[in-house]
């Protein structure tokens, strides 16, 4: 009977050696998706069958496509690399902004004209980058799979507040907003992706996202409120859904409140 159970244990030992193993570490906002108590920390990942660096990263929880770097061993590697026991394997997030090709496998090339497309749930984020003069498509009855085939077809960053759409294997370019509030919303986009450079305020229609182009006021002025157009003259127009717009009571308050988001994002966190 001792025998058995000697034999049991060695088997049992053996088993578990039977298993390898790789330490992970996740940088800057990856962490985001980590439990509190693991964040920014060696973590240990074992396995029988050696899976793919992918499939390591999003047993974390953490979306491939928001991530941009992998180093295996100080040396870059792509989604489909086979991890081997003992690898050492760095993670970090998405350098929309900076070319990293030379080192990075996960993409053929940085989003140099960043453009998005933001899910049913972000009407008001999409409206403000907009006024911000960023290209953001944005349909309230778009399906999970149409969002995911627009950001694919258009090159666009999916900005969403569900983890799981990022899940999604196609998917190449995502961005999990943090934030709950729009204004806070935008804030963390314009420091996260880095596009104070990017932004032209009053560029775009709010409703549909296209050019605003100036318009003479005799062609318009039909569509002008009498006292409006007693003392404005410049007035520009959406070229896709044709809605007026010019510079009214409230244009200096909107303004004010770019400056502000703007300041804060360039400030440090």
């Amino acid at each position: 009977m001792p025998r058995n159970g000697s034999a049991g244990s060695r088997k049992r030992t053996s088993s578990i050696d039977a298993y390898k193993h790789v330490l992970i570490r996740f940088y800057e906002e990856l962490n985001d998706f980590l439990r509190p108590d693991i964040r920014k920390n060696d973590l240990d990942f074992s396995f029988y069958v050696p899976p793919t660096v992918k499939d390591v990263i999003e047993s974390f929880g953490v979306p491939h496509v928001e991530v941009d770097l992998i180093l295996i061993n100080g040396e870059s590697a792509g989604f489909e690399t086979r991890v081997r026991n003992g690898d050492r394997i760095s993670v970090y997030p998405t350098f929309e902004r900076l070319d990293i090709s030379a080192i990075a496998q996960l993409r053929a090339m940085p989003l140099r004209r960043p453009a998005f497309v933001a899910d049913v749930h972000l009407r008001k984020l999409a409206r403000w980058m907009r006024q911000l003069g960023l290209d953001v498509a944005h349909d309230p009855s778009a399906s999970d799979r149409e969002l995911i085939r627009k950001s694919l077809d258009e090159n666009r960053i999916l900005l969403t507040r569900d983890r799981a759409l990022l899940r999604h294997g196609i998917l190449t370019h995502g961005y999990w907003v943090r934030a709950i509030h729009p204004r806070e919303q935008v804030v963390e986009i314009l420091r996260r992706l880095n596009l104070g450079d990017q932004v032209h305020p009053f560029t775009r229609c709010t409703i549909c996202n296209s050019r605003l182009w100036p318009v003479d006021k005799c062609d318009v002025l039909d569509r002008i409120p009498p006292r409006t157009a007693m003392w404005l003259n410049e007035y520009v127009a959406c070229e896709g859904c044709g809605k007026l717009y010019w510079k009214g009571t409230h244009f200096l308050g909107m303004q004010q409140s770019i400056k502000e988001m703007l300041l804060e994002a360039r400030s440090p966190r």
